[in-house]
Formats: C-alpha cells, sequence, structure tokens
C-alpha cells in the first residue's frame, strides 16, 4: 500500500537525522526531546513499512531505502515551504554582520533594505564565521558573511556560497607601537612579531586558518590562545596588556589609542562571501544577493588589486554555491 499522508514532521526528523547521522545532534538542532524524534522516526519507518537507518552502538548510517527518501522527502518538505510561504507573510529574516560596527557586510544589509523596504532584515553580531555558519545550518540565522573558504569541508558543503568581496588586510597597533609610524606596513615587517588572530576562540577558526597561512615562512607568530574580550573596552585593556598588533580587515572599526595600518608587500586579501543553508529562500535573502552583486560590480570589490595575494588555491572569479 502506498502511504499518501506522510506527515512533514516525520520528513522533517528523518532529514535531520540523515544530515546529522546523529540522534542527538538532530533532536537539538529541532529543539525536541532526542525520544520524541526516534518515536517519529520508528513511526515513519511503520508508515513506509522500510528501515531507514542502520543503527549500530558507535554509528547511525542511511540504509538503501532511507537514501532513496531523502531526495523525495527533502522535495516534499521545500514544497510544502513553499505552499507555507506562499499564504503567510515572510518573517523576519535574520542576518549576522559578525561585528557591531563599520563594515562590508552593513553597507550590504542597508543597500539590501532599500532594494526591499517591506521586508525586515534584522541585523545579528555573532563574531565569527565558523559559529555563525553552524547556527544557520540549524536554522537559528539565515545569512552571515565572512571566510567561507576556511570552514570545515563539511559544514561548507550544507550552504550556498556568494564571493562578495575581496577585502584587503590591515593590523590594529597600539598607538605608540614603532610601526604605528608608518602609513602602510609591509608583511615583512612584522618578522618577529606576535599577532593576534583570534586563535583558541571556537567561533574564529576560519580566520585564525587565514592568519596562520599568510604569516607561514614570515617568522610571524599567531598570538597564544587567550580569554575572548567582548566589548571595546575589555578589547583596548586586552591589547594594551600583551601590546600584539591584530589582524583586521581595512573596514575594522576605528580603536581609540590604536591605529590602524593597511598591509603591503604584497597587499593580503580576505576572501568575504555571503553564505546561506541550501534551498532556503526568502525574498529578503534576493535583496541581500542583488545588493551584493551590485555594491561588487559598481565598486569593483571581485577584482583583486595590483600587488595583492589571496589564499593558496584561490582565484579570482565569480565562484558561488
Amino acid at each position: 500500500m502506498i502511504p499518501r499522508d506522510v506527515e512533514p514532521r516525520l520528513l522533517r526528523g528523518f532529514v535531520a537525522v540523515a544530515e546529522e547521522l546523529h540522534f542527538t545532534r538532530a533532536a537539538a538542532r529541532l529543539y525536541v526531546a532526542q525520544q520524541a524524534l526516534s518515536r517519529d522516526i520508528r513511526r515513519l519507518e511503520q508508515t513506509l513499512g522500510a528501515a531507514l537507518f542502520v543503527r549500530t552502538t558507535r554509528a547511525v548510517e542511511l540504509s538503501a531505502d532511507g537514501e532513496r527518501l531523502l531526495p523525495l522527502a527533502r522535495r516534499v518538505l521545500a514544497a510544502h515551504e513553499e505552499l507555507a510561504a506562499a499564504f503567510t507573510a515572510p518573517r523576519a529574516l535574520l542576518v549576522d554582520l559578525n561585528t557591531d560596527g563599520p563594515c562590508t557586510p552593513r553597507t550590504v544589509l542597508e543597500r539590501a533594505r532599500e532594494l526591499a523596504p517591506d521586508c525586515e532584515l534584522m541585523a545579528r553580531f555573532e563574531s565569527g564565521l565558523t559559529y555563525a555558519a553552524a547556527e544557520v545550518v540549524a536554522g537559528r540565522l539565515d545569512v552571515s558573511f565572512g571566510y567561507a573558504e576556511g570552514l570545515d569541508p563539511a559544514l561548507r558543503a550544507r550552504l550556498a556560497v556568494a564571493p562578495v568581496r575581496y577585502e584587503p588586510l590591515a593590523v590594529l597597533l597600539p598607538e605608540d607601537h614603532p610601526l604605528a609610524a608608518l602609513e602602510s606596513v609591509p608583511l615583512d615587517a612584522l618578522a618577529g612579531e606576535t599577532v593576534y588572530a583570534g586563535a583558541g576562540n571556537p567561533r574564529t577558526v576560519e580566520w585564525t586558518g587565514l592568519a596562520r597561512e599568510l604569516f607561514a615562512g614570515r617568522g610571524i607568530e599567531v598570538a597564544p590562545p587567550a580569554p575572548v574580550a567582548i566589548g571595546k573596552e575589555e578589547f583596548l585593556r586586552v591589547m594594551a596588556k600583551t601590546r600584539n598588533p591584530v589582524l583586521v580587515a581595512v573596514g575594522f572599526l576605528d580603536m581609540p589609542q590604536c591605529v590602524k595600518r593597511p598591509l603591503t608587500d604584497p597587499v593580503p586579501l580576505s576572501p568575504l562571501s555571503m553564505v546561506w543553508r541550501r534551498g532556503f529562500t526568502h525574498p529578503g535573502l534576493d535583496a541581500l544577493r542583488a545588493a551584493a552583486a551590485g555594491l561588487a560590480a559598481d565598486g569593483g570589490w571581485l577584482v583583486p588589486p595590483p600587488g595583492s595575494r589571496l589564499p593558496k588555491g584561490l582565484t579570482p572569479g565569480p565562484g558561488g554555491g
């Protein structure tokens, strides 16, 4: 007998377990108890007359029937969401800007608000793409920005990615630091320095990885893990104590008692991308994508300047995902 009335909730639970391959993580992602999720999976298996997972004491894997169901379930859920969206006003779109200050993501958000004035685009400040991307996949955020190529491949595979800008990097220095007298700082002038790049912060693993690649072979050390400073006052206090330069993008907000100097010879670039869940649709997302594309075209954001350097393995191009 062909089942005709499978509840979307059961399919949603199945897809979460199929993607996580872990009942506890899938239950947390859906905000349900693990026991309730297990009951839903058993009910779906009984409805379909098929075992969807192979369970052992160490792992959960999709069965052959589970593999066959997964793309069908995703299509059904997408159609269900499309149907619901057609008769309800779109909810607010949660957009992580990484930092509460002037930055490229804020510029994109403000342009998107102009393009879609009827959409509610709400800013969030999660301070690190590694953390924010996991929140996007879990559905607790909708969009974020950052160095997507530095994410764990398994996490990145679940995201759509659109390049936004090749951002030149800079170094933030105490105003009395010897390099502060320069208008720009050659990268090799940081030899012998210990530079803070978020090491030990689980939210910013991608940024620390970018710094390690940039500094490799140049005699520049990444500062060891330290308690994460929250807020401008704490940031300045820790910086005054350690006196470590800080790796930032050139658009990073200005800080009291500090100077920001662009890095040169070569000009290191951080590829900033916008990320969202694969298959996710929302008019606000359409506006963000249009805003980013328009600003990039008008400002040459995706044209590397002469004498610049992209991370290894990256070549200029539109990319996308």
